[in-house]
């Protein structure tokens, strides 16, 4: 890949935009939906193995 410093200013904050709308848009709200998801399933396979949450039967 071309070294950064050595590209036009207008070519590099185009790259800079396309970069940003790329972690904007697909990037964080994959991850977010990936962390919620796997904490949902964490607590699912605990309480699989310690049982649901309330007082004692």
């Amino acid at each position: 890949m071309s070294d950064p410093d050595s590209l036009p200013s207008s070519v590099r904050k185009r790259q800079e935009l396309k970069l940003f709308l790329f972690i904007c848009v697909l990037l964080f709200p994959i991850l977010a939906v990936a962390v919620v998801g796997s904490y949902g399933f964490a607590v699912w396979i605990y309480q699989m193995i310690a049982g649901p949450p309330g007082p004692p039967g």
